[in-house]
């Protein structure tokens, strides 16, 4: 699976990427919400000359739109549109919005090319790069997918003044989550800081890449970005929380099994508890809730059918992937939440 570009030059850099000859006659569809309509749709076509004339197609907002009825929409707007095998869906929107594109792109016509201009900053240093393309099902997340790495990831840090607070740190949590596991200096620098900063998007978004060029089909070294998902999927499922914040939680009892099952030094889980339970209120679950998770947790792509399986962590930085571990270690992770 080749390595998509990464523009940091924002929009305007799409726009000469897309005076080149590979781009010339293709026909451009933009994928959007209501939301990027609104506030990003209108930039967009102002600063990238080549999609002033192209069709748009609405989507729900949110996870909502990663269903197989409204990909289906999408591929039949498409066919009606006249859309061949030269088209471009160009993904406008957040994280959900450049899963449900790729993977209609991946399928229409025996797979098409795409663009993703991610909107939120959970998209941009994260679900917006490595391929990975789904839609949930069956009542599970992210259950039926391919992967299908987009031919460009375009980041514009403006778009980032249109969140509110809370997509903000949905943002931030998956920036801490990939920072633990690759660069303790800057996982340091994340939970001290105030502020995030374009370089701070920058450099999770250069180690995202670089993790994904070295396993693009998640078999092995990929699989560390993975940590806190297992249970952050499993309370977004269930709690309905935005995905950022229930991978937040999710890391807390990713961190507790660390301390009991791969020698973390107690100091990292008591800081990092203290750091999220200062950016936001805690959920706390009761043993029939966290039954109810078990599941889910079960049914996760990284799990079997027997046992779940975890990333956790001996260090910050040291990474340990495909962790089994027990229902009645889970219960005790949850329940210590």
């Amino acid at each position: 699976m080749k390595q998509g570009r990464i523009l940091y030059g924002g929009l305007r850099s799409l726009d000469r990427l897309l005076h080149k000859d590979e781009w010339q006659g293709a026909k451009f569809v933009v994928l959007l919400d209501e939301n990027t309509f609104e506030l990003c749709l209108p930039r967009l076509v102002a600063e990238v000359e080549a999609l002033q004339e192209a069709s748009f197609i609405e989507v729900p907002v949110g996870e909502e739109c990663k269903s197989l009825e409204v990909a289906s929409q999408v591929w039949q707007t498409l066919i009606d549109d006249g859309a061949d095998r030269q088209a471009v869906v160009v993904n406008l929107g957040g994280g959900s919005v450049c899963d449900l594109g790729g993977w209609v792109a991946a399928n229409y016509k025996r797979g098409i090319r795409h663009i993703n201009v991610p909107t939120t900053l959970l998209a941009m240093v994260d679900a917006a790069i490595g391929g990975k393309t789904a839609i949930d099902f069956g009542g599970v997340k992210n259950s039926v997918g391919a992967f299908c790495t987009a031919a460009a990831v375009v980041l514009e840090p403006s778009f980032l003044q249109t969140l509110s607070a809370e997509q903000l740190l949905c943002g931030r949590m998956e920036m801490v989550k990939t920072a633990a596991v690759a660069d303790p200096a800057l996982y340091a620098d994340l939970i001290a800081s105030p502020t995030l900063s374009p370089e701070h998007i920058k450099q999770v978004a250069r180690i995202k890449a670089a993790v994904v060029k070295a396993d693009p089909f998640d078999l092995a070294a990929r699989k560390i970005l993975n940590f806190g998902h297992t249970f952050g999927h499993a309370i977004e499922m269930h709690s309905r929380l935005p995905h950022g914040l229930a991978v937040g939680v999710g890391m807390k009892a990713a961190l507790y099994l660390s301390m009991r099952k791969a020698g973390l030094d107690e100091g990292v889980y008591d800081a990092y508890a203290r750091w999220l339970g200062s950016t936001m209120s805690l959920p706390r679950y009761t043993l029939r809730e966290v039954e109810k998770m078990l599941p889910l947790m079960h049914h996760d792509k990284k799990s079997t059918s027997d046992e779940v399986r975890c990333v956790l962590l001996r260090s910050l930085g040291e990474a340990v992937i495909d962790v089994a571990v027990s229902d009645h270690e889970v219960r005790d992770a949850m329940l210590h939440l």
